[in-house]
Protein backbone atom coordinates (compact mmCIF):
# COMPACT_ATOMS: atom_id res chain seq x y z
CA UNK A 1 0.00 0.00 0.00
CA UNK A 2 3.09 2.54 0.98
CA UNK A 3 4.52 1.42 -2.18
CA UNK A 4 1.83 2.25 -4.07
CA UNK A 5 1.05 5.26 -2.94
CA UNK A 6 4.52 6.70 -3.10
CA UNK A 7 4.24 5.60 -6.91
CA UNK A 8 1.62 7.50 -6.93
CA UNK A 9 2.73 10.50 -5.95
CA UNK A 10 5.73 10.27 -8.16
CA UNK A 11 3.79 9.87 -11.17
CA UNK A 12 1.62 12.83 -10.03
CA UNK A 13 4.58 14.80 -9.50
CA UNK A 14 5.89 13.78 -12.83
CA UNK A 15 2.84 14.91 -14.31
CA UNK A 16 2.84 18.22 -12.77
CA UNK A 17 6.64 19.01 -13.78
CA UNK A 18 6.01 18.26 -16.98
CA UNK A 19 3.14 20.71 -17.00
CA UNK A 20 5.25 23.49 -15.62
CA UNK A 21 7.88 22.41 -18.60
CA UNK A 22 5.23 22.90 -20.87
CA UNK A 23 3.83 26.06 -19.63
CA UNK A 24 7.33 27.50 -19.42
CA UNK A 25 8.15 26.61 -22.94
CA UNK A 26 4.72 28.15 -24.17
CA UNK A 27 5.41 31.48 -21.99
CA UNK A 28 8.97 31.84 -23.30
CA UNK A 29 6.98 31.67 -27.12
CA UNK A 30 4.94 33.95 -26.18
CA UNK A 31 7.55 36.45 -24.69
CA UNK A 32 9.91 35.58 -27.87
CA UNK A 33 7.20 36.61 -30.40
CA UNK A 34 6.35 39.54 -27.92
CA UNK A 35 9.51 40.94 -28.42
CA UNK A 36 10.30 40.38 -31.43
CA UNK A 37 6.74 42.53 -32.69
CA UNK A 38 8.39 44.95 -30.24
CA UNK A 39 11.92 44.93 -31.91
CA UNK A 40 10.10 44.83 -35.61
CA UNK A 41 7.86 48.29 -34.81
CA UNK A 42 11.02 49.84 -33.57
CA UNK A 43 12.79 49.47 -36.43
CA UNK A 44 9.73 50.04 -38.90
CA UNK A 45 9.72 53.17 -36.69
CA UNK A 46 13.01 54.41 -36.94
CA UNK A 47 12.92 53.42 -40.97
CA UNK A 48 9.81 55.26 -41.16
CA UNK A 49 11.18 58.67 -39.35
CA UNK A 50 14.87 58.45 -41.12
CA UNK A 51 12.70 58.96 -44.57
CA UNK A 52 10.48 61.43 -43.27
CA UNK A 53 13.61 63.05 -42.74
CA UNK A 54 15.50 62.13 -46.17
CA UNK A 55 11.99 63.69 -47.53
CA UNK A 56 12.70 67.25 -46.04
CA UNK A 57 16.46 66.99 -47.52
CA UNK A 58 14.98 66.04 -50.50
CA UNK A 59 12.94 69.33 -51.12
CA UNK A 60 15.04 71.45 -49.81
CA UNK A 61 17.87 70.15 -52.60
CA UNK A 62 14.75 70.67 -55.47
CA UNK A 63 14.09 74.20 -54.16
CA UNK A 64 18.19 75.13 -53.86
CA UNK A 65 18.44 73.72 -57.52
CA UNK A 66 15.20 76.01 -58.78
CA UNK A 67 16.42 78.73 -56.95
CA UNK A 68 20.47 78.02 -58.94
CA UNK A 69 17.85 78.03 -62.32
CA UNK A 70 16.45 81.55 -61.42
CA UNK A 71 19.77 83.21 -60.89
CA UNK A 72 21.40 81.91 -63.62
CA UNK A 73 17.85 83.05 -65.77
CA UNK A 74 18.75 86.08 -64.21
CA UNK A 75 22.21 86.42 -64.71
CA UNK A 76 21.55 86.26 -68.57
CA UNK A 77 19.42 89.05 -68.39
CA UNK A 78 21.66 91.36 -66.97
CA UNK A 79 24.12 90.35 -68.84
CA UNK A 80 22.29 90.98 -72.24
CA UNK A 81 20.51 94.38 -70.86
CA UNK A 82 24.09 95.50 -70.40
CA UNK A 83 24.98 94.45 -73.75
CA UNK A 84 21.73 95.82 -75.37
CA UNK A 85 21.56 99.21 -72.94
CA UNK A 86 21.96 103.16 -74.33
CA UNK A 87 25.57 103.05 -72.26
CA UNK A 88 26.81 100.84 -75.04
CA UNK A 89 25.86 102.74 -77.43
CA UNK A 90 27.71 106.23 -76.20
CA UNK A 91 31.08 105.15 -75.49
CA UNK A 92 34.15 104.84 -77.53
CA UNK A 93 33.80 101.79 -80.29
CA UNK A 94 37.29 100.08 -78.86
CA UNK A 95 35.77 100.61 -75.18
CA UNK A 96 32.65 99.12 -76.44
CA UNK A 97 34.15 96.15 -78.03
CA UNK A 98 36.15 95.48 -74.80
CA UNK A 99 32.84 95.58 -72.38
CA UNK A 100 31.18 92.90 -75.01
CA UNK A 101 34.02 90.76 -75.01
CA UNK A 102 34.15 90.78 -71.16
CA UNK A 103 30.24 90.15 -71.52
CA UNK A 104 30.54 87.05 -73.61
CA UNK A 105 32.90 85.80 -71.76
CA UNK A 106 30.53 86.49 -68.44
CA UNK A 107 27.90 84.70 -70.29
CA UNK A 108 29.46 81.81 -71.74
CA UNK A 109 30.36 80.84 -67.65
CA UNK A 110 26.87 81.10 -67.17
CA UNK A 111 26.23 78.76 -70.06
CA UNK A 112 28.71 76.13 -68.54
CA UNK A 113 26.35 75.84 -65.63
CA UNK A 114 24.08 72.88 -66.22
CA UNK A 115 21.07 73.09 -63.91
CA UNK A 116 17.37 70.97 -64.28
CA UNK A 117 14.67 70.35 -62.25
CA UNK A 118 12.73 67.50 -64.14
CA UNK A 119 8.61 68.31 -63.18
CA UNK A 120 7.03 65.55 -62.88
CA UNK A 121 3.56 65.54 -65.01
CA UNK A 122 0.52 63.71 -66.34
CA UNK A 123 -1.15 63.72 -69.44
CA UNK A 124 -3.47 66.68 -68.74
CA UNK A 125 -0.71 68.76 -66.94
CA UNK A 126 1.80 68.20 -70.11
CA UNK A 127 -0.73 69.07 -72.25
CA UNK A 128 -1.64 72.56 -70.15
CA UNK A 129 1.83 73.20 -70.24
CA UNK A 130 1.84 73.02 -73.70
CA UNK A 131 -1.00 74.51 -74.55
CA UNK A 132 -0.29 77.45 -72.42
CA UNK A 133 2.96 77.48 -74.00
CA UNK A 134 2.00 78.61 -77.11
CA UNK A 135 -0.17 81.07 -76.53
CA UNK A 136 2.49 83.10 -75.20
CA UNK A 137 5.21 81.73 -78.16
CA UNK A 138 2.21 83.20 -80.53
CA UNK A 139 2.37 86.68 -78.96
CA UNK A 140 5.87 86.63 -78.72
CA UNK A 141 6.48 85.95 -82.43
CA UNK A 142 3.99 89.12 -82.96
CA UNK A 143 5.96 91.62 -80.89
CA UNK A 144 7.72 93.28 -83.79
CA UNK A 145 4.54 94.15 -85.54
CA UNK A 146 2.69 95.89 -82.86
CA UNK A 147 5.20 96.27 -79.43
CA UNK A 148 2.03 98.18 -77.56
CA UNK A 149 -0.67 95.71 -78.33
CA UNK A 150 1.83 92.51 -77.41
CA UNK A 151 2.56 94.62 -73.72
CA UNK A 152 -1.35 94.79 -73.38
CA UNK A 153 -1.79 91.07 -74.06
CA UNK A 154 1.15 89.92 -71.67
CA UNK A 155 0.02 91.68 -69.28
CA UNK A 156 -3.73 90.12 -69.39
CA UNK A 157 -1.78 86.75 -69.32
CA UNK A 158 0.35 87.70 -66.43
CA UNK A 159 -2.33 88.80 -64.47
CA UNK A 160 -4.43 85.51 -64.37
CA UNK A 161 -1.08 84.05 -63.17
CA UNK A 162 -0.89 86.12 -60.22
CA UNK A 163 -2.72 86.01 -57.24
CA UNK A 164 -2.36 89.91 -56.50
CA UNK A 165 -5.32 92.08 -57.81
CA UNK A 166 -4.39 92.89 -61.44
CA UNK A 167 -3.73 96.27 -62.92
CA UNK A 168 -6.38 95.67 -65.96
CA UNK A 169 -8.37 92.94 -67.62
CA UNK A 170 -7.11 88.86 -67.35
CA UNK A 171 -7.23 86.27 -69.97
CA UNK A 172 -10.16 84.20 -68.48
CA UNK A 173 -8.99 81.26 -71.25
CA UNK A 174 -5.23 81.41 -70.63
CA UNK A 175 -5.88 80.86 -66.82
CA UNK A 176 -8.17 78.05 -67.28
CA UNK A 177 -4.92 76.78 -68.85
CA UNK A 178 -2.47 77.54 -66.60
CA UNK A 179 -4.67 76.17 -63.36
CA UNK A 180 -4.41 72.90 -65.16
CA UNK A 181 -1.02 72.96 -65.36
CA UNK A 182 1.68 71.88 -62.27
CA UNK A 183 2.33 74.11 -59.41
CA UNK A 184 6.29 74.31 -60.72
CA UNK A 185 5.02 75.20 -64.38
CA UNK A 186 3.06 77.62 -62.76
CA UNK A 187 5.92 79.52 -61.23
CA UNK A 188 7.46 79.44 -64.64
CA UNK A 189 4.94 80.70 -66.40
CA UNK A 190 4.98 83.52 -64.44
CA UNK A 191 8.32 83.76 -64.45
CA UNK A 192 8.57 83.62 -68.21
CA UNK A 193 5.75 86.25 -68.56
CA UNK A 194 7.25 88.78 -65.69
CA UNK A 195 10.65 88.64 -67.89
CA UNK A 196 9.27 89.25 -71.10
CA UNK A 197 7.25 92.46 -69.35
CA UNK A 198 10.96 93.97 -68.03
CA UNK A 199 12.23 93.19 -71.56
CA UNK A 200 9.35 95.29 -73.07
CA UNK A 201 9.55 98.13 -70.52
CA UNK A 202 13.62 98.61 -71.10
CA UNK A 203 12.75 98.59 -74.85
CA UNK A 204 9.87 100.93 -74.63
CA UNK A 205 12.85 103.00 -72.24
CA UNK A 206 15.64 102.68 -75.12
CA UNK A 207 12.90 103.54 -78.00
CA UNK A 208 11.76 106.60 -76.44
CA UNK A 209 15.28 107.41 -74.99
CA UNK A 210 16.50 107.27 -78.84
CA UNK A 211 13.57 109.13 -79.97
CA UNK A 212 13.99 112.25 -77.45
CA UNK A 213 17.49 112.14 -78.59
CA UNK A 214 16.74 112.58 -82.28
CA UNK A 215 14.10 115.46 -81.85
CA UNK A 216 16.91 117.16 -79.70
CA UNK A 217 19.09 116.45 -83.21
CA UNK A 218 16.72 118.44 -84.68
CA UNK A 219 15.70 120.85 -82.99
CA UNK A 220 19.13 121.60 -82.59
CA UNK A 221 19.65 121.49 -86.70
CA UNK A 222 16.89 123.67 -86.89
CA UNK A 223 17.96 126.45 -84.46
CA UNK A 224 21.58 126.63 -86.59
CA UNK A 225 18.99 127.06 -89.63
CA UNK A 226 17.83 129.91 -88.06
Amino acid sequence: MAQAKISAKASEGAQQQQQQQQQSQSGGQLRGRFYRSTSMADRSSRLLENLDQLELRVEAFRDAASAMEQEKEILLEMIHNIQNSQDMRHISEGEREELNLTANRLMGRTLTVEVSVETIRNAQQQESLLHATKMIDEIVNKLLDDLEDAKIRLMSLYGACTSDVPAGPIDQKFQSVVIGCAIEDQKKIKRRLETLLRNLENSEKSITLLEHQKSSVRQSCNSKQD
